[in-house]
């Protein structure tokens, strides 16, 4: 499985950086994993190829969003094991800029998934994501990471 986590953005915090770099080594135990830092929506459109009409491309584009669906720990784990099993392409992953994004990228994204019903920093969103991601990959390979809380 590939997956591509995305964020539109500049990092400013060193905390946030270490964080993400932290993180993004634990996922690529288990996946094989990109980053990207993108400057704006259409750079993100574009690494996916996807269209604002909704088309999809050569990936599969998962906006991370507060208006999207909320998903147990246990239910992202098996999104991610569900699409493993039945889709070959890329699964992107992106944290938006701080003011959201636009309705012409929600159009284009095949899944919106919301982090929760709290607003949450789009730095922090994504060290939320990167440690979610990493206890979905530990609850599929029965690590002890998730069975410990």
């Amino acid at each position: 499985m590939k997956i591509r986590i995305a964020w539109i953005g500049k990092t400013k915090e060193p905390a946030i950086r270490a964080l993400t770099e932290e993180y993004l080594k634990r996922i690529s135990r288990y996946a094989q994993l990109e980053a990207a830092e993108l400057r704006n929506e259409s750079a993100l459109l574009g690494m996916c190829g996807q269209q604002a009409s909704g088309k999809a491309g050569k990936s599969t584009l998962v906006l991370m969003d507060s208006r999207g669906k909320q998903l147990s720990s246990e239910a992202f784990a098996r999104f991610l094991e569900d699409y493993q099993d039945r889709n070959p392409l890329p699964l992107v992953f992106a944290v938006g800029p701080a003011d959201g994004f636009s309705e012409a990228t929600r159009r284009a994204a095949q899944h919106t998934i919301s982090l929760g019903a709290m607003t949450l920093a789009h730095e922090l969103a994504r060290v939320v994501l990167l440690e979610q991601v990493y206890r979905a990959f530990t609850i599929l390979k029965r690590h002890p990471y998730h069975s410990a809380h």
